[in-house]
């Protein structure tokens, strides 16, 4: 049963968008991250528009989100002061991206930096991550712990003024390292359309060493 989206001028199968909303869900509830990084390039693998699929998989976000601190905070996983601040940063972040977005459409060039936004952020944070993952598995297996020095946090963070105590994440750190990620994922979140998620869990898991 396909639905005709007037804005993205093009036919999808409704089932499947249901069911790409759920699988997407589940594995932003997973992981904690909003899922637009999935949603937004298989919604442009079903044709539609880049800056119409960054637009409307917005609500998703939203919702998968909401959906997951819900679920966190009655487990007590969710460190509020520092999400507090995150978020101020990124209010701030996507009123800017915002613009920058509505400039580049002026300009012709959104579709263009929203494709080349995905591949460089995922490529690089893949690369990362892959790499992180290996390195663990290789000292596993070559029965050796985690060298101290990998898992001790940068000390500029430690020399920011502002600092102040998160009790649920355990740190004593300056507030504008976790404001700064929130104003940067709030920008990416107006122009890729994701809620950030992939940016400030590596962000926090080996910056913030959370």
């Amino acid at each position: 049963m396909d639905i005709y989206l007037p804005i993205a001028e093009v036919s999808v199968n409704a089932p499947l968008l249901v069911l790409l909303g759920a699988v997407v869900g589940f594995v932003s509830g997973l992981f904690g991250i909003g899922g637009g990084f999935l949603m937004a390039p298989v919604l442009v693998f079903l044709g539609i528009p880049p800056s119409v699929a960054v637009a409307s998989q917005s609500s998703h976000v939203v919702a998968s989100s909401t959906s997951g601190v819900i679920t966190y905070t009655l487990r007590q996983g969710v460190d509020f002061r520092m999400g507090g601040i995150m978020a101020l940063g990124g209010a701030l972040g996507a009123l800017g991206g915002v613009e920058v977005f509505r400039y580049l459409r002026l300009l012709g060039q959104a579709d263009l930096v929203v494709a080349v936004s995905y591949l460089v952020f995922l490529g690089a944070i893949g690369t990362l991550m892959l790499k992180e993952s290996l390195t663990e598995i290789l000292i596993r297996r070559r029965g050796r712990p985690a060298s101290r020095r990998a898992r001790r946090r940068p000390l500029w963070l430690y020399g920011l003024p502002l600092r102040l105590r998160f009790p649920r994440s355990g740190l004593y750190v300056s507030a504008l390292p976790p404001f700064a990620l929130g104003v940067f994922a709030g920008v990416l979140s107006a122009i890729m359309g994701v809620g950030g998620g992939f940016i400030l869990v590596p962000a926090m898991l080996y910056i913030l060493r959370m």
